[in-house]
């Protein structure tokens, strides 16, 4: 699978995070605290989702899943000035990423494995650190083998 690389615009979110770690993952949990909640949001931009990881400095290449991070569930808005109570924002930079249009099961790791092992190794690029993120959009599902969704990650050149 080879990806586009494009240079994203700046994205305000609107959202709910958790820290976790690969081997006590919370994403059921943040995504049914947050789901909920998605229709007191004014102002988006769409009806996709936004599911963001912000790693620490140096992640990937020290891998271990009892490493925690910054999990994100949030929605993109035009604006920031009306934030639900309980919710929070954050400011996406616009930036250099590598877009895998991934289609297949969004429990499956292998796309990850594919893209953190394989791809980036034999890329010109390394990973930036700057936050890394899905879109959800109206053909995802997270249980059917034909899901689609936008996998972002940040790159910049070696």
């Amino acid at each position: 699978m080879t990806p586009r690389i494009v240079t994203s615009t700046e994205k305000k979110l609107i959202g709910h995070h958790l820290q976790m770690c690969l081997s006590d993952n919370k994403t059921a949990q943040l995504w049914g605290e947050f789901g909920p909640r998605i229709k007191e949001i004014q102002n988006k931009v769409s009806d996709a989702k936004i599911s963001l990881q912000i790693y620490p400095h140096l992640y990937h290449q020290n891998f271990n899943p009892n490493n925690t991070f910054e999990k994100w569930a949030a929605v993109e808005v035009d604006s920031l000035e009306s934030i639900p109570n309980g919710l929070d924002s954050l400011l996406l930079e616009s930036g250099a990423y590598a877009l895998f249009n991934y289609k297949g099961p969004s429990a499956d790791p292998a796309i990850f494995q594919y893209i953190y092992s394989e791809w980036i190794p034999n890329s010109n690029y390394v990973i930036e650190s700057r936050p890394h993120f899905e879109v959800l959009g109206l053909h995802y599902s997270k249980t059917d083998i034909n899901s689609e969704e936008e996998i972002w990650i940040p790159i910049s050149n070696k």
